[in-house]
């Protein structure tokens, strides 16, 4: 079963309190699906929970600037892998979330308390909005939000640094940021943050966190990031 058919039908009375709860409860009523059955329902209830945020947080981010553009839903969408037959009831979520009098902060901590604090499937959703708000040019509200999300999440700034320096390069020494390492790092220490950060940045690590399968892109977006980085870095060094 896709994380669209949990989301749109109820996941079987899967219980989700809270901000998000109440915002997947007030979309759900205006859409028509049957019943599905649960079975691993600590697995389904972190994946609709990482849903559910995703798409509130990138729904409110989208009017951080003012104006919420076709091209950050598109991007949306090609992220969060939503079929053809789902985008109508996806969109009517997304304006739900739009319009919901519930602030951003409150869905970014109830996020990191159901998720954990600074754990690999809050990075994915970190990333997300990240890849969503580079999609039309960044904003300075934009970037405000995404440092409030980050903190409400428990990423410190050091980490959220490498994190946005995949996607948001202010300096030449980025490629450094992004591995992890001081800028000027000697090969063997490249070599092994490369190394550790493919192995750590493994699907199959997220989506055992909660991390549905549909999100896939972000996973192979943040390796090309770093495929990129690391590539940038070796090629920069005297032959």
């Amino acid at each position: 079963m896709s994380i669209w058919q949990m989301l749109l039908t109820g996941a079987g009375g899967l219980a989700l309190t809270g901000p998000l709860g109440a915002l997947w409860r007030r979309a759900r009523e205006t859409i028509s699906a049957g019943a599905i059955a649960v079975t691993d329902r600590a697995t389904m209830r972190r994946q609709v929970a990482f849903t559910i945020a995703a798409i509130a947080l990138a729904a409110k981010m989208a009017r951080a600037d003012g104006y919420a553009s076709d091209a950050e839903f598109a991007t949306f969408q090609r992220l969060f892998n939503v079929p053809e037959h789902e985008q109508d009831n996806a969109a009517r979520f997304y304006r739900f979330a739009q319009s919901s009098t519930a602030g951003f902060e409150a869905y970014a901590a109830q996020a990191a308390t159901l998720l954990g604090e600074g754990s690999p499937v809050l990075e994915d959703l970190l990333e997300a909005l990240l890849l969503i708000a580079v999609t039309d040019g960044v904003h300075p509200d934009e970037l405000a939000y995404l440092d409030e999300v980050a903190a409400r999440f428990g990423f410190s700034p050091q980490r959220y640094a490498g994190i946005r320096a995949r996607y948001i390069a202010p300096s030449a020494d980025d490629p450094y940021v992004v591995l992890g390492l001081r800028p000027g790092a000697d090969p063997a220490e490249v070599r092994a943050a490369y190394r550790d950060l493919v192995k750590q940045y493994h699907p199959d690590r997220h989506m055992a966190d909660g991390t549905p399968p549909e999100f896939i892109r972000v996973a192979e977006d943040r390796m090309a990031a770093i495929n990129a980085a690391y590539a940038a870095i070796m090629r920069a060094r005297p032959a």
